[in-house]
């Protein structure tokens, strides 16, 4: 065996013990919140790729699209015809695009009684509120109002929430907070938007 060889094993060798360790120690098994932000692209597709995770276990999935809601994706396409998924698009689209607060806040509102039923069934065991974090960022929902059922959902349940500018206390809240991050985007290449890329 090479020294180059030996070194390797033994640095593994010593990272299997601290790595074992860890997961002895991690004995509580309750649902999290997962935060999934940053202005990089991957996201909703992170989230999507935890539902798809969700179903190969068995798992009843909700998904709320909070933002989303003038053209059609292929997460939805696919998604919403099986039977542990339950999927509602719920936006009249990008706020950008809505350019009228009140009706964003209507919208934002019904998808929030949507989200607050689902918060309180233990039929699911993951929540998706994809693009959630910018119904705070415009105030059209109450944060307090949204951890505090976060917060009080079933022990066993999960949620995933995605979106861009998450707040701080969002990300206290959070058991794991995932920042992507933007380095480089096609998009201003001048490159169009690609069906299963982007949407």
């Amino acid at each position: 065996m090479s020294d180059k060889t030996q070194r390797h094993n033994e640095r593994m060798k010593r990272m299997k013990a601290v790595v074992d360790k860890k997961i002895a120690q991690s004995t509580e098994e309750r649902g999290v919140v997962v935060l999934l932000t940053g202005n990089g692209k991957g996201k909703s597709s992170s989230a999507f790729g935890m539902v798809a995770r969700a179903l190969g276990h068995g798992q009843k999935v909700g998904v709320i699209q909070f933002i989303k809601g003038r053209m059609s994706t292929g997460e939805q396409m696919f998604f919403d015809g099986l039977d542990n998924v339950d999927y509602h698009v719920m936006g009249d689209g990008f706020t950008w695009e809505t350019q009228n607060r009140e009706q964003d806040i209507a919208s934002a509102e019904q998808a929030w009684k949507l989200a607050e039923t689902m918060l309180k069934d233990e039929q699911y065991d993951l929540l998706i509120f994809d693009e959630m974090t910018y119904l705070f960022k415009y105030d059209y929902l109450s944060l307090d109002k949204v951890m505090t059922a976060i917060k009080n959902r079933p022990y066993e349940q999960s949620v995933v929430i995605t979106g861009r500018a998450a707040k701080p206390e969002l990300k206290e809240l959070a058991d794991t907070v995932s920042v992507i991050a933007d380095e480089k985007h096609a998009f201003r290449q001048g490159v169009k938007a690609r069906m299963g890329i982007e949407y």
